[in-house]
C-alpha cells in the first residue's frame, strides 16, 4: 500500500534504485526528501551531499584501525646469487641481534634454515654440517659487520647491506610466499600475545589467487591440502615451537597448545557443480557460495562464533579466500591480511584493507573504540597488511586510492578557505567570516608556522594540534575550534600513509634495577593504593545551576546552505583549464534552511535519553532542567537537535564537574595497584614518532610520549641530577571519578637531601621550570582535583 502521507525514504545501497523501473515506483511515495545512504555513490557530483565522512575523517575521529605494512623488497643490487632474507632487527638491552633465512646444505638437500644471528656471525661457515662441504655462494665475506637497529638493517664485511623484510640473491615466487606466509603468522602472535589477557582474540586473512594452492584434490577426488597450507602449517609449527617464553605467557602458551594447527586455518570459496571448490566468478550467477559446511556456517552465518575466544568452540584464527569475501563481509577481530596474489591483480588495495579496519570488540562483545581505550584507541587497533611489494610501492599506491576519494577536498590553506564559513562568537553569536578575518586568519597561521610559504599545514601544526595547543591572537582566539575544524577539511597525504611495521619500532623494556630500588618501591608503596568516592551534592542545586547555565550560555547554530553562481570567463590558456581557474565566481548568498527544519520535525529524538545518556543524571533530573529552561531556549531544539544536545549536555557537565569538587570524598579501599601494570606487552612505540631512547633515569629503556611537551619535558627529567627515577604511568594506573578516569601522567623519584618534597606525582603539558596546565575544561578541571582529593586520602592528609 502506498502511504499516503509524504514520508522521508532512506535508502541504503543507492546502487538497488539505479533500475528506471525501480526510481518510477518510489515516485509513487511522494515522498518529502529522499536520503541516499552509502560508502559507494557512483558520482558524488550529482548528489546534494548532506554529510560525508571520507577514509580521512574516520581516521581522524578514530573510527577505524590504524594501517601498518610489512613489506617485502626483492633486493637486486648485489649481483650474486646468495640469498639471505632479513627477517627483524631485535632491540634488547645489550646489543642487538638479527633474525636471518639463509641456504643451508642439510643430509636431505638444500632447505633454508632461520637463525638468530650477533655481530661476527659466519654464513658460510654455518651452512652445512661440520661434516658437509660448505655453500660457496656465502664465501666471499658474508660474515655479519654490524646490526643497526636505528634503520633496522645487517651490514656484511664484503659491504652488502640489508634492510629488514629485503631479499636478496635467487628468490622464486614460492619462497616469497613462504616469506609472506610466515610474517603473517609472526604478526598474528605478537598481536595475539598483546591482547590475549583482554578478552580480544584475532584473526588473520590470506587472500589468495588460485584455489588449488590452499586446496587440492588427488586422484580419488578426497580434498588435501595444497602449497599455502603445508608451507602455513610448516611455518606455524617452527614459530610456535620456538616462541620465547615470557613473564605472564603461561595462559596463552596454553591457549596455543590447546589449538591443533590443522583446526586453526580454514577456506571459504565457491563450489562447482560437482561440489568442488572453484576460483570465484562473479559473472556466474548460478554460482554457489560455499566451502565445506563448517568453514561456510562459520564464516558468514555464525560469525558471532568466528569471535568466541575459547578454542574449543571456535579453533579456527586464520582465514583463506579466493575473492568472495572482498565485499559484504567484515570482521573486527582481523587484525592481519595478507595478499599470497600476483602482483598483476586487479584487486583495489583500499578494498583489500576494508575487510579489516572496523574497530575490534572484546569476548562480551564491548567495542574498543576510544570511549573505551582513550588514546590508545589506535594502538591497539592497528591492521597490519603483510604486501608482497615493497612497504614504499603499497604505501604510494595505498595513498594514491584514497585521494581518490578524498579529491573533492582543498589541497592547501588560503584565505578563500575561511572565507564566508560561519562561525559562533563567545557570545553565541552567529558570524560570517569575512575578507579581512580571513586575512587575520591566514596571518596567524603564517606567523606560527602553521603553514608554510605554499600553503600547506606543516608538521608543527599536526603536533601542536595533537596535543591542544595552537596559539591564535587576540582577534582570532575565540574562534579557534572553528578554525582548526576547517583545517581539519585540508587533504594531508600523510594521513593516509600506513605506519612501515618494521621501521623504528621498540618494545619498552623495564629496567629491573629501577624496578627493585628503594627509591621506586617507596614512591609505589605511597602511590598504589586504590580508592573509592562518595559525592554527596544536592541535586536539586545541580538542577538550578544546570538550568542558569543554558539560559546563559546555550546557543545553537542553525543549519544553513550556501548558494554560488557564476560563468567561465575568457579562456586564456590550456594551464588555465588544468589549474581549475577558468570560472569566476559572481555571488554567494547564506540562506536558513526551512526545508531542513521540516525535515528534522520528522525525525523522531529521544532528548530525555540522550541527555541521561550523556550527562549520567537521572530522566527526573533531565526533565527537571529542560522545563526549567526558558522557552526561548529550548526552541533552538527545533531548528538543530543535534547540536543542541551535544552543547546541552557539555554545559550540564560542567556544572556537574563544578559540583563534584565541592562534595566529594575518597575513601582507601584494601587492593592496591601492583607493579605487573609495568610490565603490559601494549607498551610499543616508534622511534622518532612517538618513542624516544632513555638512558638514565626512567623505569624503561625506552619513552612512549604523546606531545612534543611531554618529550621535552622527560628530556628535562632525564638530565636532571635531582631525580633518580621517573616514569609515564601507564594507562592501567587511574583514579576513579565521576566524570571519567583519571591518569596522571608522571611519577617521579628525587634523589633524597636534594629537594624538600622526596615523592611527586605529575600532570604537565609545560617544562621541569613551569608546570602548568593548557586548555583544560571543567570536566578536565574536575578530573584533577577529584585526583588530589586521591593523594589526599591516601596519604593520610586531610
Amino acid at each position: 500500500m502506498i502511504a499516503k502521507t509524504n514520508p522521508i525514504l532512506i535508502i541504503d545501497e543507492p546502487q538497488v534504485v539505479e533500475g528506471k523501473q525501480t526510481k518510477e515506483r518510489l515516485k509513487e511515495f511522494c515522498p518529502l526528501l529522499t536520503l541516499r545512504y552509502s560508502a559507494t555513490h557512483r558520482a558524488d557530483s550529482i548528489y546534494n551531499m548532506v554529510y560525508r565522512l571520507d577514509a580521512l575523517d574516520a581516521y581522524n575521529k578514530r573510527l577505524v584501525k590504524r594501517i601498518a605494512v610489512k613489506g617485502i623488497t626483492e633486493s637486486g643490487t648485489t649481483a650474486t646469487d646468495s640469498f639471505v632474507y632479513l627477517e627483524s632487527v631485535n632491540l634488547s638491552r645489550s646489543n642487538p641481534t638479527a633474525t636471518i633465512c639463509f641456504d643451508y646444505r642439510s643430509p636431505s638437500g638444500l632447505r633454508k634454515v632461520r637463525r638468530t644471528v650477533k655481530e661476527g656471525y659466519n654464513l658460510y661457515d654455518n651452512s652445512a654440517p661440520v661434516s658437509f662441504a660448505r655453500l660457496d655462494e656465502y664465501k666471499d665475506g658474508f660474515t655479519v659487520r654490524h646490526i643497526d637497529g636505528r634503520d633496522n638493517s645487517v651490514e656484511f664485511l664484503n659491504g652488502v647491506k640489508i634492510l629488514s623484510g629485503e631479499i636478496i640473491g635467487r628468490i622464486s615466487e614460492d619462497q616469497i610466499r613462504r616469506i609472506q606466509i610466515r610474517e603473517t603468522i609472526l604478526s598474528h602472535i605478537k598481536k595475539e600475545r598483546q591482547l590475549f589477557r583482554r578478552g580480544i582474540k584475532v584473526l588473520s586473512l590470506f587472500f589468495i589467487d588460485e584455489v588449488s594452492h590452499y586446496k587440492r584434490y588427488d586422484e580419488a577426488g578426497q580434498p588435501c591440502n595444497g602449497v599455502f597450507a603445508d608451507i602455513f602449517e610448516e611455518e606455524y609449527r617452527d614459530i610456535v615451537s620456538s616462541m620465547q617464553i615470557e613473564m605472564g605467557d603461561d595462559a596463552y602458551l596454553n591457549y596455543l597448545n590447546s589449538i591443533p594447527v590443522e583446526r586453526t586455518h580454514a577456506g571459504y570459496f565457491s563450489i562447482d557443480k560437482k561440489g568442488r571448490m572453484t576460483n570465484s566468478k562473479f559473472s556466474d550467477k548460478r554460482e554457489r557460495t560455499s566451502d565445506d559446511i563448517d568453514a561456510y556456517d562459520l564464516i558468514m552465518k555464525n560469525k558471532e562464533l568466528l569471535l568466541e575466544q575459547n578454542p574449543k568452540k571456535s579453533p579456527v584464527r586464520f582465514i583463506f579466500s579466493h575473492s568472495a569475501l572482498r565485499e559484504g563481509w567484515d570482521n573486527p577481530k582481523v587484525f592481519q591480511i595478507c595478499t599470497l596474489k600476483s602482483s598483476g591483480s586487479e584487486v583495489r588495495k583500499r578494498q583489500e584493507v576494508g575487510r579489516g579496519l572496523r574497530l575490534c570488540v572484546n569476548q562480551d562483545g564491548v567495542r574498543m573504540d576510544e570511549s573505551v581505550l582513550g588514546k590508545d584507541v589506535q594502538s591497539i587497533n592497528v591492521l597490519t597488511v603483510i604486501a608482497s611489494e615493497s612497504y614504499d610501492s603499497f604505501a604510494r599506491g595505498l595513498q594514491a586510492e584514497f585521494a581518490e576519494v578524498v579529491a573533492d577536498r582543498p589541497r592547501k590553506v588560503t584565505a578563500a578557505l575561511f572565507l564566508n564559513r560561519v562561525v559562533t562568537d563567545s557570545k553565541g553569536r552567529e558570524i560570517t567570516i569575512n575578507e579581512d578575518m580571513a586575512s587575520a586568519i591566514l596571518y596567524d597561521l603564517t606567523v606560527n608556522q602553521y603553514i608554510d610559504r605554499k600553503g600547506m599545514l606543516t608538521d608543527k601544526y599536526y603536533a601542536e594540534r595533537a596535543s591542544g595547543g595552537l596559539n591564535f591572537s587576540d582577534e582570532t582566539a575565540e574562534y579557534a575550534p572553528h578554525i582548526t575544524a576547517i583545517l581539519d577539511s585540508v587533504y594531508d597525504p600523510q594521513k593516509g600513509k600506513p605506519d612501515d611495521d618494521r621501521q623504528n619500532n621498540v618494545q619498552l623494556r623495564v629496567r629491573q634495577d629501577k624496578l627493585d630500588s628503594r627509591e621506586f618501591q617507596e614512591l609505589w608503596s605511597r602511590i598504589n593504593a586504590k580508592s573509592a568516592y562518595v559525592v554527596d551534592f544536592d541535586s536539586d542545586e545541580l538542577v538550578g545551576k544546570s538550568i542558569e547555565a543554558l539560559n546563559k550560555n546555550l546557543r545553537v547554530p542553525g543549519i544553513y546552505i550556501e548558494v554560488e553562481s557564476g560563468q567561465m570567463k575568457e579562456i586564456s590558456s590550456k594551464e588555465e583549464l588544468q589549474a581549475g581557474t577558468a570560472f569566476e565566481r559572481e555571488s554567494r548568498q547564506t540562506y536558513h534552511s526551512r526545508k531542513a527544519i521540516a525535515a528534522n520535525q520528522s525525525v523522531k529524538y529521544d532528548l530525555v535519553g540522550k541527555l541521561v545518556e550523556e550527562t549520567g543524571l537521572t530522566r527526573k533530573a533531565v526533565i527537571q532542567i529542560l522545563t526549567g529552561i526558558e522557552k526561548t531556549v529550548f526552541s533552538q531544539f527545533k531548528k538543530n537537535p543535534e547540536e543542541f544536545i551535544i552543547r546541552a549536555a557539555a554545559l550540564i557537565n560542567d556544572e556537574k564537574a563544578t559540583a563534584i569538587i565541592q562534595h566529594i570524598t575518597y575513601n582507601i579501599m584494601d587492593s592496591e595497584y601492583s607493579t605487573n601494570i609495568f610490565t603490559e606487552p601494549e607498551m610499543k612505540g616508534k622511534l622518532g614518532v612517538n618513542a624516544m631512547e632513555t638512558k638514565h633515569r626512567h623505569l624503561y629503556d625506552y619513552l612512549i610520549y604523546q606531545s612534543d611537551g611531554e618529550q621535552k619535558f622527560a628530556s628535562e627529567l632525564e638530565t636532571s641530577s635531582e631525580v633518580y627515577v621517573y616514569v609515564k604511568l601507564p594507562n592501567g594506573f587511574y583514579i576513579n571519578t565521576p566524570v571519567g578516569h583519571y591518569n596522571p601522567d608522571w611519577a617521579i623519584a628525587f634523589r633524597e637531601g636534594t629537594v624538600k618534597h622526596i615523592y611527586f606525582v605529575a600532570e604537565t603539558k609545560g617544562t621541569m621550570d613551569t608546570l602548568h596546565l593548557n586548555h583544560i575544561t571543567p570536566v578536565e578541571q574536575a578530573k584533577i582535583d577529584c585526583a588530589r582529593e586521591h593523594f589526599k586520602a591516601i596519604s593520610g592528609d586531610n
